[in-house]
């Protein structure tokens, strides 16, 4: 089995309900965030960690991703004959190196473990790391980089980490926390549950949307029975290989918003705009009278 992580997976099959109506007929994955949409960060992410392949696991309704990370030859033709040369530099710098991309269809909604699952074939026996495009994560070092940095140290399945409000852990995945490592920011877990009552949450430890993972998770995802919401958790998989190969948990340096809700993506919108040059003193000027 390689230990280089090379290959990346980003599950884009769900509906978005939470931005009904729009997501009828866009992608929430293809929502964008000033200029660029979810699924561009996420693929810009995964990129600068090194990755070298990526497999989109989606679902019905969304070929517009495929026609994203595509040529777009009236577009390019329109720019060119314009003189917009630097705006055509960057749609063409999105299409990939062929045979670097790979699309797959799940064609049954049985949760985020079996969106996983999807990418068995593809993936083969190497460590591979999953990047939820919904969890949008502003840092100096790329959230998906600091954990393949720190990969080599845990060797085992790993998610990354942040601190939620107790009230909020029926939202996430939480640790079971046994300790923390000889590296400060790695917590090994004796176990996770998925949403847990706030009651009986064994930490305040969440999952977020990233996570490097041991190939033999394929085999406890298929021997899975179906958990909460009655689809296939991740979360049920990873538990179950804590005897076998053990789960560190690594917290990550940088602010996570949560584009799956509205709060989240306007919170994105405004941050990400302040910290554009040429947006940021009229953001300002523009949400100062609501401050």
């Amino acid at each position: 089995m390689s230990k280089q992580v090379r290959k990346a997976v980003l599950p884009v099959a769900g509906l978005g309900t939470r931005f009904l109506p729009v997501t009828k007929t866009i992608p929430k994955e293809m929502l964008p965030v000033l200029s660029k949409p979810l699924i561009q960060y996420a693929v810009e992410e995964a990129l600068s960690a090194g990755i070298e392949e990526i497999l989109f696991v989606h679902a019905r309704g969304k070929e517009s991703i495929e026609d994203y990370f595509d040529y777009a030859p009236d577009v390019e033709i329109r720019l060119q004959e314009s003189g917009k040369k630097d705006v055509l530099e960057e749609i063409r710098a999105i299409v990939p190196e062929a045979g670097k991309y790979a699309f797959v269809r799940q064609l049954n909604p049985k949760g985020f473990g079996h969106a996983v699952l999807c990418a068995r074939a593809w993936i083969g026996c190497e460590p591979f790391a999953v990047i939820l495009p919904d969890d949008l994560v502003m840092s100096d070092t790329p959230a998906i980089a600091q954990m393949i940095e720190a990969y080599d140290i845990s060797m085992g399945n790993m998610p990354a980490l942040l601190n939620v409000p107790k009230e909020e852990t029926n939202r996430y995945g939480i640790i079971n926390p046994v300790s923390s490592g000889d590296h400060h920011k790695l917590i090994k877990a004796k176990g996770i549950v998925e949403k847990p009552h706030p009651d009986s949450t064994p930490s305040s430890l969440a999952v977020l949307g990233r996570y490097i993972l041991h190939p033999e998770i394929f085999t406890a995802l298929s021997n899975q029975q179906p958990g909460v919401g009655g689809e296939i958790q991740l979360t049920d998989a990873l538990d179950a290989m804590i005897p076998a190969y053990g789960l560190t948990g690594m917290v990550i340096e940088g602010h996570r918003f949560d584009c799956g809700s509205v709060e989240g993506m306007v919170a994105a919108q405004v941050a990400f705009s302040l910290k554009e040059p040429k947006l940021a003193s009229k953001v300002k000027l523009l949400i100062n009278p609501w401050l």
